[in-house]
């Protein structure tokens, strides 16, 4: 394992691999109709594969597994309420890709994923220094 700043790196270089196949790659049909509904099975299922892919890059890096598991478990909770609000707004407001608070709606989303991300590195530097 990579030491201090590389580690830092790697997993957040895991954590991005990880949200580009889950929010772009990994995405079916399922997934992405309904999403303004709270109880959506396809956002249930969208967040569990962000859950699991933070677990698996927290545990690539070394972080032991009850931690990895909090972070999945966060990540799957954070992630569902996200795009339930981008889901519901854009539905509210019947935004469609031509629309620009679409896009704008579509960045505070991405934002908030990726400081979601800014979080979980550091809970997981506060419990490896504890």
């Amino acid at each position: 394992m990579i030491g201090g700043f590389g580690t830092l790196l790697a997993l957040m270089l895991l954590l991005q691999i990880k949200h580009m196949l889950g929010d772009y790659f990994l995405q079916t049909r399922v997934m992405l109709n309904g999403r303004d509904q709270y109880l959506h099975l396809g956002r249930f299922l969208h967040a569990g594969v962000h859950a699991a892919g933070t677990f698996i890059a927290f545990t690539l890096i070394g972080a032991p597994i009850p931690f990895a598991l909090a972070a999945g478990l966060a990540d799957w909770a954070i992630h569902f309420h996200i795009d339930w609000w981008k889901g519901r707004l854009t539905a509210v407001q019947n935004l469609t890709p031509a629309d620009p608070a679409y896009w704008r709606a579509s960045g505070v989303d991405q934002a908030l994923h990726q400081l979601t991300y800014v979080g979980l590195i550091w809970a997981w530097l506060i419990y490896t220094r504890a």
